[in-house]
């Protein structure tokens, strides 16, 4: 794509705003940690948002213009206007837009409505170490990564987990505790790209690891529209060959073949 890839990054911001503990790792909220790394990235446009923000920040200039959305939620999920998620899943399905969802924002209306599925899994809280191996070397969204990203703490998500089966698994997450997960997956959904990525509970700091914000970054260029939006046509088309028989009209007339 032509100039630079117009980059959103979207936070709910609840919990920075009303949990110590998340302000003191986060104080200016977990998307302007992810915006302090990425606009240093010289092809990279950042942009950032909050539920909070006029129109949840999300305005249709604002969609219009975005060629990549980055998405952090937890516990507002519901309160995103289903009239912005309507503009966003065209825009993503019609290939104007890629998208990439952070940690529990795999049970955002956005995301449950792309991926057809309700959410939700195993979880547990309790300081573990989160090991996350690379199933797909020379995949792009690694480019720069070793076998593993090693995470000191974080949450735990854990499998079975109602996560559809990725087009390409890209990491496979190991937990002190036991359990694994898919958590780093690759899909394809209309023309658009989207791209789920598992680590980032609020209460560590995850989103200062290198490693995790070079998946992000990388992941972004995956996720961008290559071109301008295709066109895609609609509705009663006429046929590219001729048809023996009949065929019906945009107002369900039979017109009868010559």
């Amino acid at each position: 794509m032509a100039g630079k890839i117009r980059i959103t990054i979207w936070n709910e911001f609840y919990h920075e705003q009303r949990l110590a503990v998340v302000k003191e790792i986060y104080p200016e909220g977990i998307h302007r940690a992810l915006a302090d790394y990425l606009e240093n990235a010289p092809d990279l446009e950042i942009a950032t948002a909050t539920l909070y923000d006029p129109h949840q920040g999300l305005p249709d200039d604002v969609i219009e213009k975005t060629d990549v959305l980055i998405w952090w939620s937890h516990l507002k999920h519901e309160e995103v206007s289903d009239a912005i998620v309507d503009k966003l899943h065209r825009r993503i399905i019609e290939g104007a837009m890629g998208a990439i969802f952070l940690h529990s924002a795999s049970g955002s209306k956005l995301f449950k409505r792309l991926m057809g599925t309700t959410g939700g899994g195993k979880w547990r809280e309790a300081h573990e170490k989160e090991r996350l191996w690379v199933l797909k070397p020379g995949h792009p969204i690694v480019d720069g990564i070793g076998e593993y990203i090693e995470l000191p703490h974080e949450e735990m998500y854990g499998e079975p987990s109602n996560i559809p089966e990725p087009d390409e698994l890209i990491f496979m997450s190991w937990f002190e505790g036991g359990e694994v997960m898919r958590s780093g997956n690759a899909y394809t959904r209309g023309k658009g790209k989207v791209f789920y990525f598992r680590p980032g509970h609020e209460e560590y700091p995850t989103y200062y690891n290198k490693d995790v914000l070079k998946v992000i970054e990388n992941a972004a260029r995956w996720v961008a529209p290559l071109n301008a939006p295709p066109s895609i046509t609609t509705g009663n088309v006429p046929s590219l060959e001729k048809i023996k028989g009949f065929h019906r009209d945009g107002h369900g007339n039979r017109i009868e073949s010559v």
